[in-house]
């Protein structure tokens, strides 16, 4: 980055340390947590750390899946999205190896194995493609855009204060059960059974399946690139750079400081992640969920959880054909879910990584119409997700990387109603201006 701060520049960031000692605080408190944790299950504080590592991750450098999507047309600048496929990549690369070593040693698919057979760790990501992945996809997909983030941007962004996400994140809750009822009753008509289900190398080999990742990733690379190449002969083409704060930039003077100084903290916990930086990091985060609990990195599933919590507590009735295990761990203690300790984790690295960095704050900067606009956002997410068996982390990023058919058919579809999101409602809602060059 050729961008540097002077010290004068930042003589404001070095006055106040009170959130990075809350930040501190908040770290010891999450220990105290972890070992309640340990208390109720042991491997749930495996799920927190993770939780928090992720969220850390996100928000340090800025990564957002929905933002692979949005800033490319937006910006007609790829560098996020060009990150994605490397974090798709590498995490294939060393999933490859971990389902390899399994099937080696007589473990099948998930969605083939008979009681008692092992299972490939990840397999649970290959999901039944049929129509209802195709809708979820495309409404997730539109949804990502008005709320301004996916399922783990959401999360993460509630984590640094915004407004605009805990309205969202509120919602999102709220239309995942009636998501995940609406894709179990559409799978058991006529027309929910036509559709497919594959994992990759059962028919292509381990080596052959990673091989076609390899290839789809390469496609989507280049058209990337040629559709940079093209907004930039058009004009509309923005800086990669040009969404750095001020304060994320690195000091110029760094080099010459001791390692007791501010310049050291300001290069460990304020100094922005490049994306790639951010892709290789949530790689090894994302595959150490997977070695550690025997699950994909998911967020989506434990919202369905909360969703029967709350209204089971209002009195609401859920059919238990559909809901028999999203019951089963409201009625064992919400705080006994992986999945919910993993997202609570993830939330919580968020506001570490702000705090640290000395620049958490409260944003509700947005009109009535933004904020309908945001629930909106919310409810999509939550339905499609759940109609299409998952949002960009566990039926995209998750089954493409564990070799997966249904991963590529929702990316194609989220993408789709990502750009028709950005088309239909641009210039209505304040997180969505008209396209660079465009009125």
């Amino acid at each position: 980055m050729s961008q540097s701060l002077s010290e004068s520049q930042v003589t404001t960031r070095k006055v106040s340390f009170l959130q990075p000692i809350i930040g501190v605080a908040l770290s010891f408190g999450a220990i105290f947590f972890a070992t309640y944790l340990a208390g109720l299950k042991e491997n749930l504080p495996l799920n927190l750390f993770a939780g928090v590592v992720l969220g850390y991750i996100l928000t340090r450098s800025r990564f957002g899946f929905a933002g692979g999507i949005k800033r490319i047309y937006m910006r007609g600048e790829g560098s996020l999205s060009k990150s994605l496929l490397v974090l798709i990549l590498v995490t294939s690369f060393i999933i490859m190896g971990i389902q390899w070593k399994a099937a080696a040693g007589g473990a099948v698919p998930d969605y083939l194995a008979a009681d008692g057979q092992s299972i490939i760790p990840g397999t649970a990501n290959v999901y039944f493609t049929n129509l209802a992945t195709i809708l979820g996809g495309f409404i997730f997909g539109v949804g990502m855009m008005l709320a301004g983030g996916c399922g783990s941007g959401t999360l993460a962004d509630f984590g640094e204060g915004s407004g605009r996400a805990l309205i969202a994140f509120v919602f999102f809750v709220v239309g995942a059960a009636p998501g995940q009822y609406t894709r179990e009753v559409f799978d058991k008509t006529t027309l929910g059974k036509i559709g497919y289900q594959l994992h990759l190398p059962q028919m292509f080999g381990y080596f052959g399946a990673f091989a076609i990742t390899v290839i789809l990733l390469a496609v989507i690379y280049w058209i990337v690139v040629r559709y940079e190449n093209m907004r930039k002969q058009e004009g509309t083409y923005l800086d990669p750079k040009g969404d750095y704060e001020d304060f994320e930039l690195p000091l110029d003077n760094r080099d010459k400081a001791s390692f007791f100084s501010y310049q050291t903290y300001h290069k460990l916990f304020v100094e922005r992640w490049s994306f790639t930086v951010g892709a290789l990091a949530l790689a090894l985060g994302a595959v150490f969920v997977l070695v550690a609990t025997d699950k994909n990195w998911g967020v989506s599933t434990a919202l369905v959880t909360w969703n029967v919590a709350i209204f089971q507590s209002l009195g609401f009735e859920f059919p238990v054909e559909y809901f028999q295990s999203h019951i089963d761990k409201v009625n064992a203690g919400l705080l006994s879910d992986g999945g919910t300790i993993l997202n609570i984790g993830l939330f919580f690295g968020s506001i570490l990584s702000f705090l640290l960095a000395n620049r958490f704050s409260f944003n509700f900067d947005f009109s009535k119409k933004d904020a309908f606009y945001f629930g909106l956002g919310g409810l999509m997410l939550g339905f499609g997700s759940r109609l299409g068996l998952g949002c960009n982390i566990g039926a995209m990023y998750a089954s493409i990387s564990s070799f997966s058919f249904s991963g590529w058919i929702f990316l194609i579809a989220m993408t789709l109603g990502g750009i028709v999101g950005m088309k239909a409602f641009a210039g209505k809602v304040c997180i969505l201006p008209h396209r660079i060059g465009k009125k």
